[in-house]
């Protein structure tokens, strides 16, 4: 039985085999694979005709929405200005309706100028930049075959590049490592070129041609990068950091966000200036011959490189590991390092952990520490929570890796939706990195907001506008006094700030400029969010928000002053219900708890949907306060778990039934102590009995269990 066929999505495209620098560090020229020496020096007509066709074709077939192709080399701004044209002409015309195209190009720099940005800034052609850091460590590699420095050319080009007519075009910086760098000089050289992100990329090794390591020390990488997240930590992280990012993500249980991590199958092929087909560039640092698949695109599609056995091994996540990666606690994160660096001349190919396998552990777990995100171990507090005497604790943390999730979700959402124009995107973007570079904190209410998260995964699917970020960077942005006014979106009659309230619009305009005068109780227009007050909880009674609609009933719209009477005076009864029953359940949810959103029919007693998570919770009101009470810590419990497993593995996910049975006793484990009753006792208990003997529980999920029923 064979594997699904995983498309590629992304294109290397040589389109120059030669380079003006002649770096040490280089994997095209310095290591095993020479096969560099019998290609063509530039792409010829034909192969970019050729490479248009296949990639249109594949498009279509799997209705791809978005492609991205990189230009590459050697260094590919030598390929000059008539023949880039040509290239960027070809694959926007043979895309032209079936899929969006993101055209980029990594070059060194060196050739940047005016000429090329022009043509970059007509196709939209976004710029990697590769520096090493500050000119001492750039110097190190990145020079002439003279010997002479390419660091002015290059900080030259960036300048160029960050000109206010160019700056949508600047993609990033990409810095490749030498431990004998100082590494927050390295990162200060970088940050203070204004980069929209930065890649660190560990240098090419395998274990025939291990990485350097001077004075044996055991993770030097590790160290070295850990000195760069201090750093830029310290700072608001005020730019990504895709290496950091990606393993923040993959803490929190979401997606890697590099080649080089995580378990993701690979999408990416190359094709070089002959129009031969490749595997990725790293490849080439293995030994002789390693990238080739044998096939290009003359006689072949991408559907049948995407079939070649050695794009499939990039592809099999977990099972295309080695035995000592699979059973390492921390192989979401690490997915075993880039395959490349596995490589071992020894008959074991490449089933083997990575060349940095060291320093990969000890990155992730001390960003693991630093973040609280969680990786191979608990959560702290994770037995309180089990058992229901969380003190808030471990729901903070949850909290904590709830929002490095939603950054990693934005960072997608800029990086893989077509953003040219939209001017709210952009203008959004930028003030909430200028937020963040001020103070984090003030963008942690809208990463917290549960809506935030059901918003960006519907722009992902593209079933929402990107645009809807002005409107929650309006809400930290106005009542801070960052900026005077925001212009945000106007939906269905009404400009929304998320977590505040919304304005009706008297216009029929698509987006409307806000100041702080316009919003808040009194303004003309503006409609806040009421907020539902009782001893020791605080939230807000959100029917307004457009991204509430995500559970299993329907929403109730705009209450009635009455109605809202009515949840005052029920809302505290069930609140002191929970706290003189379940106090740790109590203290938990004070903790957590930030929306209540109303809605329009009675909860399935036995339904496991966590809507809005442990943050939003959906409930009908019901006059009797029990039955409130009940609604309100069942949904809370459900949201709980299923933040519990974003960061641990409490079973085997192929187990939908032990999935739904965990949902439903954590979740009843706590309501049956609300209404209690022999029958309901005893069922539950059996019910319990029948999740301990589950198969699929890991150590953890046993563990979990164990405290669900210590909890009793």
């Amino acid at each position: 039985m064979t594997s699904p066929l995983v498309p590629l999505r992304q294109i290397v495209l040589k389109v120059h085999s030669r380079c003006d620098l002649a770096c040490d560090h280089c994997y095209v020229y310095e290591h095993a694979d020479q096969s560099w020496i019998s290609r063509p020096k530039v792409i010829s007509d034909e192969v970019i005709s050729w490479t248009a066709l296949r990639l249109a074709e594949h498009a279509k077939t799997h209705a791809l929405p978005s492609v991205q192709v990189i230009l590459h080399g050697g260094e590919p701004l030598l390929a000059g200005p008539a023949r880039l044209r040509r290239i960027c002409e070809e694959l926007h015309t043979a895309l032209h309706g079936i899929a969006e195209l993101d055209l980029r190009i990594h070059t060194n720099g060196v050739q940047l100028s005016e000429r090329y940005l022009d043509l970059f800034a007509e196709f939209d052609v976004r710029v990697g930049i590769s520096l090493d850091g500050d000119q001492a460590a750039n110097d190190l590699h990145r020079r002439f075959a003279n010997g002479r420095t390419s660091y002015d050319k290059v900080l030259a080009a960036v300048a160029l590049l960050r000109q206010e007519r160019y700056r949508h075009l600047y993609a990033g910086l990409l810095c490749t490592i030498d431990v004998r760098n100082s590494p927050v000089a390295a990162y200060d050289a970088l940050a203070a070129l204004g980069p929209p992100r930065i890649d660190f990329l560990l240098p090419h090794a395998t274990w025939d041609d291990p990485p350097p390591r001077p004075d044996a020390v055991p993770t030097p990488y590790a160290d070295w990068l850990m000195a760069v997240y201090d750093r830029w930590d310290a700072q608001g992280r005020p730019m990504p950091v895709r290496l950091f990012d990606s393993v923040i993500s993959t803490l929190g249980g979401g997606p890697s966000l590099t080649e080089s991590m995580g378990l993701e199958p690979a999408d990416v092929v190359v094709i070089e200036t002959d129009g031969t087909f490749e595997q990725a560039d790293s490849l080439k640092t293995a030994y002789d011959g390693a990238p080739a698949t044998g096939e290009d695109v003359f006689d072949n599609t991408l559907d049948d490189v995407a079939g070649h056995p050695g794009i499939a091994a990039r592809q099999q996540g977990l099972a295309g590991l080695s035995e000592q990666c699979r059973s390492c606690p921390v192989v979401r994160s690490c997915g075993g390092g880039l395959f490349a660096h596995r490589y071992r001349g020894d008959g074991s190919g490449f089933d083997n952990p990575s060349v940095f396998c060291a320093d990969l552990e000890a990155l992730i777990r001390s960003i693991d520490h630093r973040t609280g995100a969680g990786a191979d171990r608990p959560i702290e507090g994770f037995d309180a929570l089990a058992d229901g005497s969380d003190d808030g604790t471990a729901v903070r943390e949850l909290v904590r890796a709830r929002q490095a999730v939603t950054r990693q979700l934005l960072a997608m959402v800029d990086r893989e939706l077509p953003h040219e124009d939209d001017e709210l995107w952009e203008s959004a973007w930028d003030l909430a990195l200028r937020l963040g570079r001020r103070d984090g904190a003030l963008l942690e209410p809208f990463l917290s907001h549960p809506y935030t998260r059901t918003w960006l995964v519907r722009c992902l699917d593209g079933e929402a506008p990107a645009g809807h970020l002005a409107s929650l960077v309006a809400a930290a942005a106005l009542p801070a006094g960052v900026v005077d006014r925001v212009t945000v979106p106007v939906r269905e009659g009404f400009a929304h700030l998320a977590g505040a309230g919304r304005l009706r619009t008297q216009q029929a305009a698509a987006a409307v400029e806000l100041t702080g005068d316009r919003i808040g109780v009194g303004a003309p227009g503006w409609e806040h969010l009421r907020r539902l007050r009782a001893d020791g909880l605080d939230v807000a009674l959100d029917d307004i928000d457009p991204y509430r609609d995500c559970y299993d009933r329907p929403v109730r719209e705009r209450l009635t002053d009455e109605e809202i009477e009515e949840w005052r005076h029920l809302l505290p009864q069930a609140w002191e219900l929970i706290r003189k029953t379940l106090p740790g359940v109590a203290s938990a949810m004070a903790a957590g708890v930030r929306v209540v959103t109303p809605l329009v029919g009675a909860a399935d007693p036995d339904g496991v949907s966590s809507g809005g998570g442990f943050a939003g919770l959906g409930v009908e009101l019901s006059s009797d306060p029990v039955r409130l009470a009940v609604d309100l810590v069942r949904a809370f419990r459900l949201g709980l778990l299923d933040a519990v497993l974003d960061v641990c593995d409490l079973y085997d996910e192929a187990d939908t039934r032990t999935g739904v049975l965990l949902a439903d006793m954590y979740a009843r484990v706590a309501t049956d102590a609300l209404r209690p009753t022999a029958e309901s006792a005893r069922w539950t208990d059996a019910r319990l009995e029948e999740l301990s003997a589950a198969g699929s529980l890991t150590a953890l999920g046993r563990r979990f269990v164990d405290g669900m029923r210590r909890g009793r």
